[in-house]
């Protein structure tokens, strides 16, 4: 099977895929989710017109010329409007949030007010009408469509939809990425080590990749380099209603590379497999069903590298979230050599120098070295075939952070 370009594989990958089905969550559990149906006002807000300072509700007439005197009839605190009408030369002690009286259309400041004594106020400052009062609506009202389907749920659209009086809304559901690490010699993280045997680490930062997309991260575990293990998990991977299985290694070409062989065995319909890219030449792609698996190379900084690139964008579609790779130009701060037929991403420190950014790449790429890869805030983008450049020379850089 031939190399498949990056922009190829990515399109294939992504082919089909749309956001999944919505789901009713409470408000609470709605922060950083994505809505699958429009939320619509189911009440008018205010609903009455309101004051929106502490003071006195009067009549303009009787306080456009100061200073002037009116009689104060009763009070008006929030959540209980008060009972009557405003009549001339009369006022009503009111509170922010209180109903307008019938009668007033104006609210004088209680700044602008002197007490007088025996029910009487004096008003020092004349007010315009409707100064100082939420008119009815002016939020919004009853069936207006107050946040889009596909808006992304953050504080002030949440405080809104309660706001309209929804104690629940319809919701993207967040794509369930189970992840399968494979081989003999992998132990999970504090275990002591026999000679021949390393830490799993890639699931962790794979299942990091998911989660800072919105999806849910389910770790099977680790699957010895046998096909019956391998398929086990697979199948539980499915009967725990997975939209995505990524396997970690096994998915090259080697005698104990078994991932190819078992997934296809339980039903997998195989789209591509090998890309022309470094580092991540052996990542699969195929469909089990309405699950899409993908598998990811063994060597800790291609699979994070392809998750960046591959599992983050889809895993992004299938949550009703845009996604878009921040790629920036830079200035080389060490020069490179001529590239290959495959696209290289090669780990850079990414810096700002007089306005402009300069990446430096590290000087070994070998894609175990975790550390160069935590320490990069940037992969240069190479193109197949790139003619060597110099120091000072125009990149591009997919930034990391």
């Amino acid at each position: 099977m031939a190399l498949v370009p990056v922009a190829e594989a990515l399109e294939r990958l992504l082919d089909g895929a749309a956001p999944l089905a919505g789901e009713s969550v409470s408000l609470l559990e709605a922060m950083d989710r994505v809505l699958a149906d429009p939320v619509v006002a189911l009440r008018t807000q205010p609903p009455f017109n309101a004051s929106a300072m502490d003071g006195y509700a009067a009549r303009t007439a009787d306080v456009t010329s100061v200073p002037s005197r009116l009689s104060v009839i009763g009070m008006a605190p929030a959540g209980r409007g008060f009972d009557g009408a405003v009549g001339k030369a009369q006022a009503v002690r009111i509170f922010t949030g209180a109903p307008l009286p019938e009668g007033a259309d104006t609210i004088v400041i209680q700044e602008n007010v002197r007490d007088l004594g025996g029910g009487t106020i004096e008003v020092t400052e004349s007010t315009a009408e409707w100064r100082n009062i939420r008119r009815v609506g002016l939020d919004f009202s009853k069936g207006d469509i107050l946040l889009e389907k596909g808006r992304f749920l953050d504080p002030a659209a949440l405080s809104l939809a309660a706001s309209a009086n929804h104690p629940r809304v319809n919701v993207v559901k967040r794509p369930l990425v189970a992840i399968i690490a494979t081989g003999d010699e992998l132990l999970p993280p504090g275990s002591e080590l026999g000679p021949d045997q390393i830490i799993s680490s890639n699931a962790y930062g794979v299942a990091a990749a998911a989660l800072s997309v919105g999806a849910q991260a389910l770790d099977l575990g680790i699957a010895a380099d046998r096909k019956e293990a391998i398929a086990a998990l697979v199948k539980k991977a499915v009967a725990a209603g997975a939209d995505v299985i990524v396997t970690l290694g096994g998915a090259s070409v080697g005698d104990h590379d078994l991932i190819h062989d078992v997934l296809t065995g339980e039903g997998m319909t195989l789209d591509f497999w090998k890309i022309a890219m470094r580092p991540g030449k052996p990542l699969m792609f195929g469909r089990l069903g309405n699950v899409r698996c993908i598998g990811l190379p063994g060597n800790p900084v291609a699979s994070l590298v392809c998750s960046q690139l591959f599992l983050k964008p889809l895993l992004a579609r299938l949550g009703g979230r845009s996604h878009k790779q921040d790629i920036r130009q830079a200035r080389l701060g060490a020069a490179m050599p001529a590239n290959d037929l495959r696209q290289d991403y090669v780990r850079a420190v990414v810096s700002e120098s007089d306005g402009e950014l300069i990446a430096t790449p590290f000087g070994i790429q070998d894609s175990s070295m975790l550390r160069m890869l935590a320490d990069a805030n940037g992969l240069i983008v190479r193109a197949p075939f790139a003619p060597a450049v110099g120091e000072g020379e125009l990149c591009n850089v997919l930034m990391l952070r």
